[in-house]
C-alpha cells in the first residue's frame, strides 16, 4: 500500500511531466537563437533536482541579452490542490525581498530624504544609547553588529522575538533595541536580517507610508509588476502557491508565523517568475535609479580596518572562473529562491520554489542552469 507522500509525489512527477510537455508546445519561441536541444537539457536536468531535492513545484527564468529564452513552469503549486506551478505562481520570495528594500532606501536618499551615512538614531531617537554608531550603509550592507533576530533563541517561544507572537511595530521595535551586539558596528560582515527589518520601520518613518505601500508605489506599480505585494494571510492572492517542509522524510505544509511578522522588509514578499523578468529588465536597464545609486549597490562592503566584504546593497558580489556574478537568495516558510546575474554574460536566472532551505537547494539550480547556456560557468564543484 502507497503511502500518502509516494501518492504525492506520484502526482507531482504526473505533473511535471504534463506541464513540461504543455509548455513546450504552447509557450512562444521568444528567443529563436536558443536551440531545441539546450531547452531539452534544461528540462532534463531540473526534473533530475526536483526529484532529488524533493521539490514540490518550482519556476524557471532564463534572461539572455535582454531576452527570455526559458521561462518554464515545473510540479505543483498546492500538493493538497493538485494545482500546477505556471511561470504567474505567486511564491514567497524569502530574502530576496531585501533588493526592494535597499532600492527603496537608495530612491529615498535621491529623493534627499535621508543619506547613508546618516547615523539611525537620527530617526530613532528613542534608540540612540544603543545604536549610536550604527549607519543606513551599515544596515544595507550587513556591517551593523547587530545580532540576528531570526537566530533559534530568539525567535523560540518565550524568546524576545518569537514568531508565533503577533507584536505590533513598535514594540518589534523596542525588542530590537534589546539585541546584543555580535561586534562593534563596520568591524566584521555578518548578516543580519534586524537590519534590513530596522530599514523598513525607516522607510515608513522616512515617506509617511508603510513599507508595502512605498514598494507598491514607487517600485511594482511602475515596473508593471501586479502579482508582486506584501506577504498577507488573510488577503485573497490569486495563484497563491503552498510552502512545504520535510519532515522524517515527509512533505508537510509549512509552519505558522504570525502575519504581523510576514510584513517586515528583511523578506515578506510574494512575486512571480513573470514579475521577476520585470525586476530584472529594470535592474538591466537601470531603469529606478541613478547610476551612482545602482553603483554604490554593488560597492563591496567597506570595513574599518580599510578591508571590504564581497557584499553590496542585498547582493553577494561574486566570481565564476573571472566572469563576475551578482546574486542572492532567499528562504522563508516553506519556499526558497535564487537569482543570480552574470553582468558580463548579459545573463539571469531566476528560480523559485515551494520547498524549505536544506532539502531544497535553488542556487544549486541556478549556477548549473546558467552553465547550460555559458559554459564558461561551469564548475567542477
Amino acid at each position: 500500500m502507497k503511502t500518502h507522500s509516494e501518492r504525492a509525489w506520484r502526482s507531482i512527477i504526473l505533473a511535471f511531466t504534463i506541464l513540461a510537455l504543455t509548455f513546450a508546445v504552447s509557450a512562444p519561441r521568444i528567443c529563436r537563437a536558443q536551440s531545441q536541444s539546450a531547452a531539452d537539457e534544461v528540462d532534463s536536468y531540473v526534473a533530475t533536482q526536483l526529484h532529488s531535492q524533493r521539490i514540490p513545484g518550482l519556476a524557471l527564468v532564463v534572461i539572455r541579452d535582454g531576452r527570455v529564452v526559458k521561462s518554464q513552469a515545473y510540479g505543483l503549486g498546492n500538493i493538497e490542490l493538485q494545482v500546477p506551478v505556471t511561470p504567474d505562481t505567486d511564491f514567497q520570495l524569502g530574502s530576496i525581498g531585501k533588493q526592494f528594500t535597499a532600492t527603496a532606501i537608495l530612491m529615498l536618499a535621491e529623493d534627499g530624504k535621508l543619506s547613508l551615512d546618516d547615523k539611525i538614531t537620527r530617526y530613532f531617537p528613542s534608540a540612540a544609547r544603543k545604536w549610536k554608531g550604527i549607519s543606513v550603509r551599515q544596515l544595507l550592507n550587513h556591517t551593523s553588529g547587530l545580532a540576528d533576530y531570526t537566530d533559534d533563541k530568539y525567535i523560540a517561544p518565550g524568546g524576545l522575538t518569537p514568531l508565533h507572537e503577533e507584536l505590533s511595530d513598535g514594540e518589534i521595535l523596542r525588542r530590537f533595541t534589546t539585541l546584543p551586539f555580535d561586534f562593534r558596528p563596520g568591524e566584521k560582515w555578518s548578516y543580519s536580517n534586524t537590519g534590513y527589518a530596522i530599514l523598513g520601520f525607516l522607510i515608513a518613518r522616512v515617506s509617511g507610508q508603510s513599507y508595502g505601500d512605498f514598494l507598491r508605489a514607487r517600485i511594482f506599480k511602475p515596473l508593471g509588476m501586479s502579482a508582486t505585494r506584501v506577504i498577507s494571510e488573510s488577503d485573497i492572492v490569486p495563484n497563491r502557491a503552498a510552502g512545504y517542509i520535510l519532515e522524517k522524510n515527509e512533505i508537510k505544509n509549512q509552519r505558522w508565523v504570525s502575519p504581523h511578522w510576514n510584513t517586515l522588509a528583511d523578506g515578506a514578499l510574494y512575486s512571480t517568475a513573470a514579475d521577476m523578468t520585470k525586476w530584472d529588465a529594470a535592474i538591466t536597464a537601470r531603469a529606478l535609479l541613478k547610476g551612482e545609486s545602482y553603483a554604490q549597490m554593488w560597492t563591496p562592503a567597506p570595513l574599518n580596518d580599510g578591508k571590504n566584504y564581497p557584499y553590496g546593497f542585498a547582493w553577494d558580489l561574486l566570481e565564476v572562473n573571472g566572469h563576475r556574478l551578482q546574486e542572492h537568495g532567499g528562504a522563508w516558510q516553506g519556499f526558497t529562491a535564487h537569482y543570480a546575474r552574470y553582468p558580463d554574460d548579459h545573463l539571469s536566472v531566476i528560480v523559485l520554489t515551494n520547498l524549505e532551505s536544506g532539502p531544497s537547494n535553488p542556487e544549486k539550480i541556478a549556477h548549473e542552469v546558467a552553465a547550460l547556456y555559458v559554459s564558461a560557468l561551469k564548475t567542477t564543484n
